[in-house]
């Protein structure tokens, strides 16, 4: 099961880490991937992690959110800097494509 944590409330132009809890074996299998669900709007996709390692974000994430991983402790982080108030929604981890049951998620406020 994965699960979500670390969102809360932070000002335009903070930060925030949020973590998935994720093992290594489970990350080589499937990879892994970070979605959010703004206010009345639809699931989406924010960034993901190949089996291997490898990448990528949407663009308007591009620069500002990292996604790394804590094999130490099982977890794959999205580390998000430069925090707007667009990203306020709801973040959830899932395999790419989504196919795995959905979380709770942990909501992520961006409001002065």
């Amino acid at each position: 099961q994965l699960v979500e944590s670390g969102g809360g409330l932070v000002q335009p132009g903070g930060s925030l880490r949020l973590s998935c809890t994720a093992s290594a074996t489970f990350i080589r299998k499937y990879g892994l991937a970070w979605y959010r669900q703004a206010p009345g709007k639809q699931r989406a996709l924010v960034g993901s992690m190949t089996s291997n390692g490898i990448t990528k974000y949407v663009d308007s994430v591009k620069g500002r959110f990292s996604m790394s991983r804590d094999s130490t402790n099982d977890m794959v982080h999205l580390q998000m800097s430069s925090l707007k108030t667009e990203d306020t929604a709801v973040y959830y981890c899932n395999v790419p494509g989504g196919l795995f049951p959905w979380g709770q998620g942990t909501q992520v406020t961006v409001s002065s």
